[in-house]
């Protein structure tokens, strides 16, 4: 099968373009769509701007899978420092993204990754016993986004 025919600044865009597949045994599971948010030019952000905005999709995605007898928690691949429940989340230009919360005995924790040193996993851990309701930071964190693209869209119409 031959590729259609593309002027080179097709070519260009398409590439340019962020791309998202994930294959599962579950058809909810599947990959989900990226939002416009993040089908912008990565070109046009930071590294670290760039690795927040995934990890808060990623975040959002494995949060609507949870029960409510649970919550997030990331565990930090090549750390000692166990999991973390995540109570925010932040970047720092170009190259710094922080994750806020408390580990596991109740401490207070900020973790502050290099995105070259990027490798987290996402658990449902048990919410706490005194909480009604668990703990959805993605959800949090995707509403602002999608409010800063409606703030940058209105942004430029009104120029």
């Amino acid at each position: 099968m031959t590729s259609p025919i593309q002027t080179s600044a097709e070519a260009l865009e398409a590439d340019a373009i962020p791309k998202i597949r994930e294959v599962h045994v579950t058809p909810e599971g599947q990959c989900p769509d990226v939002p416009e948010k993040l089908k912008k030019s990565a070109e046009k952000k930071s590294p670290a701007r760039w690795a927040y905005e995934r990890i808060i999709f990623y975040i959002k995605k494995f949060e609507e899978t949870l029960d409510n007898e649970h919550e997030l928690a990331m565990g930090f691949v090549g750390s000692t420092s166990g999991t973390l429940k995540i109570e925010g989340m932040g970047y720092f230009d170009p190259d710094i993204v922080t994750y806020y919360g408390t580990d596991p005995t109740g401490a207070k924790t900020q973790m502050i990754q290099h995105v070259t040193q990027m490798n987290v996993t996402l658990r449902a851990l048990p919410k706490h016993i005194d909480a009604a309701e668990p703990n959805r930071i993605g959800f949090r964190l995707f509403q602002e986004l999608e409010e800063e693209q409606l703030s940058e869209n209105n942004d430029v119409s009104t120029a």
